[in-house]
C-alpha cells in the first residue's frame, strides 16, 4: 500500500456464540495492521468487557442487543463486528432462512468481484491484470504510493488501463497515503482515460479537493465509517462510489443501516470487509446479495486471497463473479480441526 506499507500475514478473531438451544453462530473480524484504529488483540478484552451484557441475553434479533453493547462499551466497533455477525448467524438460523433474506431480500444471483493488484512495477500490475481479467474479472483496483513516485503511479493506472482495454472498472487506491498535490499530479496525468481514484488523502476536504482539481470520479473508504462521515462525503461531492466494511461500521447491523443511506444518496456501494477468511466473507456476500444490483459496484472474495480455508463448501469465484451460501444463517461453518482448540472461553 501506499507509504511502503506491506502485510503478508493477519491474525484473524474467530467467534463461536453459543445458545441454550443447542444453535451457535459464527462470527469472524481480521483486522489489517497499519490500517485502521483496529488490532485483533483487542477483540477478545472488548468481548470479555460485554460478557454481562451477552450472557443470558436473547440472541434473536441482533441489533436490540447490539444497542445495549453499544451502551455499555462506547467505540471499538472491529470487536463489535464479530459479535453481531454471530447474532446475525443465530437469528437466521431460528428463521430457517439464509441471512440475505432477512437482510433486504436477495437481488441478484451472483455479484461481481474487483481484484486487488499489489503496488509493484507498473509492467507487472498490468500482467497481473491481464491474468486476473483471463478468470473473468472486470474491475481491477490498482493499488498506488508506495514508492512515493507520482510518475510511477500514474503509469500504474495507464497500464492497467490499457492491458484490460475498455469497458473494465479500473481505479487507483492510496489508502490514504498521498498528499493532495501528488494525488492531484496523477489524477491530472491521466485525466483522459476512463478511471476513477479511491481514498487518496487522509482526509475528505483533501479528497475533495482531488476530485474537483482532476475531475475525476472518486470511492471513498477509509473516511466512510459512520453516518456522519457518509453524510460528509456527499456533501463535499467526493462519493461517487464507497467501501462498505463491515467491521469499520460494527458488523452486519450497522452496515446494513449504511448501506440502506446509501441507497438514498446515491453513491454505488463496495461491500466488503478489512479482511478475514470464510466467516466474513460470506457475511459481507448476505449484505450484498440482499443490495439492489443497480446500486452495488462489486463485493470481495476475501476467501480466495488467504489460507487457510475456514470452511468446507464455503462460497468461491467463478468468471469473476461469486455468490452467497444458500444454508440457514451464514449458510457456513469452520471445520473444527482447522480451527484447534479455542484460545478463550467466555461464560
Amino acid at each position: 500500500m501506499a507509504g511502503g506499507k506491506t502485510c503478508d500475514t493477519v491474525t484473524s478473531v474467530v467467534l463461536r456464540v453459543d445458545t441454550d438451544e443447542d444453535v451457535s453462530g459464527w462470527g469472524e473480524v481480521c483486522p489489517i495492521p497499519h490500517y485502521l484504529p483496529a488490532y485483533a488483540e483487542g477483540v477478545r478484552p472488548a468481548l470479555e468487557y460485554l460478557a454481562p451484557v451477552l450472557i443470558g441475553a436473547d440472541p434473536v434479533g441482533p441489533e436490540a442487543l447490539m444497542a445495549r453493547a453499544d451502551a455499555w462499551l462506547q467505540g471499538h466497533p472491529y470487536a463489535k463486528s464479530a459479535l453481531d455477525i454471530a447474532l446475525w448467524d443465530i437469528t437466521g438460523q431460528a428463521a430457517g432462512l439464509p441471512l440475505y433474506a432477512l437482510l433486504g431480500g436477495r437481488q441478484a444471483a451472483d455479484m461481481a468481484l474487483y481484484h486487488s493488484i499489489t503496488c509493484v512495477a507498473p509492467e507487472e500490475m498490468a500482467r497481473i491484470a491481464r491474468d486476473a481479467q483471463r478468470s473473468g474479472i472486470t474491475q481491477f483496483q490498482v493499488k498506488l504510493g508506495a514508492d512515493n513516485d507520482w510518475q510511477a503511479d500514474a503509469a500504474r493506472l495507464r497500464l492497467v488501463r490499457e492491458a484490460v482495454g475498455d469497458g473494465p472498472l479500473v481505479y487507483g487506491d492510496w489508502n490514504c497515503g498521498a498528499t493532495r498535490l501528488d494525488a492531484t499530479r496523477v489524477g491530472r496525468a491521466v485525466a483522459g482515460l476512463d478511471v476513477m481514484l479511491e481514498q487518496p488523502c487522509a482526509t475528505l476536504e483533501d479528497c475533495a479537493a482531488v476530485r474537483a482539481a482532476t475531475g475525476l470520479p472518486m470511492k471513498i473508504d477509509e473516511n466512510g465509517h459512520d453516518t456522519a462521515s457518509l453524510l460528509r462525503a456527499h456533501e463535499l461531492g467526493c462519493m461517487d462510489a464507497v467501501a462498505l466494511k463491515l467491521s469499520k461500521f460494527g458488523g452486519l447491523s450497522a452496515s446494513r443501516r449504511a448501506r440502506d443511506l446509501c441507497l438514498h444518496l446515491g453513491p454505488r456501494m463496495c461491500i466488503e470487509d478489512t479482511w478475514g477468511s470464510d466467516i466474513t466473507t460470506a457475511a459481507l456476500l448476505h449484505l450484498a446479495a440482499a443490495t439492489p444490483e443497480r446500486a452495488l459496484l462489486n463485493t470481495c472474495d476475501l476467501s480466495g486471497y488467504v489460507a487457510p480455508r475456514l470452511a468446507p463448501g464455503a462460497p468461491t469465484r467463478r468468471d469473476g463473479r461469486i455468490a452467497p451460501p444458500d444454508g440457514p444463517g451464514l449458510g457456513v461453518a469452520p471445520d473444527p480441526d482447522t480451527l484447534g482448540q479455542p484460545v478463550a472461553i467466555i461464560d
